[in-house]
């Protein structure tokens, strides 16, 4: 079994990567984004934490999270970010940690995680593939993907590690700001099994 970390910012092209990943290797992804969203639902005890973190503001009448809100109040409060962080690697790494566990059988495991470095999963990994794209193609994405204004894009990523710190903590750089082809073959020249 091999675990490979997938990092970058928003709008860098991690889900990209992954999916190829997927499709050409038959990589098993864990998406840390996916998880949280689960692990947000009504009821669960993260949900909870989040509750008695932000206030009961924070979900609607059906109990369930206004992620909305919770986006905006984080990217424009760094306490708040760095509280919902805190509760994030408690029980996000903890599920990883545990899907990892399950997946012992499979041969190459992939952890699409934004904030791979932040949260330590970068040391249960093999090796990090760092994905990097001009803040330009970033924004645009982001723009699209989430379909807010570019503002908004700009000031996301604004609080995310830059490129510099990405290519630093990483073993592998693709830059993904050309076509599916050269992914592809960006992918290719790393010794992933």
């Amino acid at each position: 079994m091999k675990i490979i970390g997938v990092a970058g910012n928003s709008g860098a092209g991690k889900t990209t990567v992954c999916n190829i990943l997927k499709e050409k290797y038959a990589a098993h992804i864990i998406d840390a984004d996916k998880i949280a969203k689960k692990l947000s639902k009504k009821g669960t005890m993260y949900l909870q934490s989040i509750v008695e973190y932000f206030g009961h503001d924070i979900i609607d009448n059906r109990g369930e999270l206004k992620r909305k809100e919770l986006a905006n109040l984080i990217y424009e409060n760094e306490e708040k970010r760095n509280g919902l962080n805190e509760l994030t690697f408690n029980y996000v790494v903890r599920e990883i940690k545990n899907n990892i566990n399950k997946l012992k059988d499979k041969e190459l495991i992939v952890i699409d995680a934004p904030l791979l470095f932040e949260s330590n999963l970068d040391q249960v990994c093999d090796l990090v593939i760092g994905v990097i794209a001009k803040d330009e193609s970033k924004i645009e994405r982001i723009c699209n993907r989430d379909n807010i204004d570019e503002d908004l894009a700009k000031k996301r990523l604004n609080i995310q590690k830059n490129n510099e710190y990405i290519k630093e903590k990483a073993d592998y750089i693709i830059y993904n700001d050309a076509s599916i082809k050269e992914l592809e073959k960006e992918i290719e020249k790393i010794k992933l099994k």
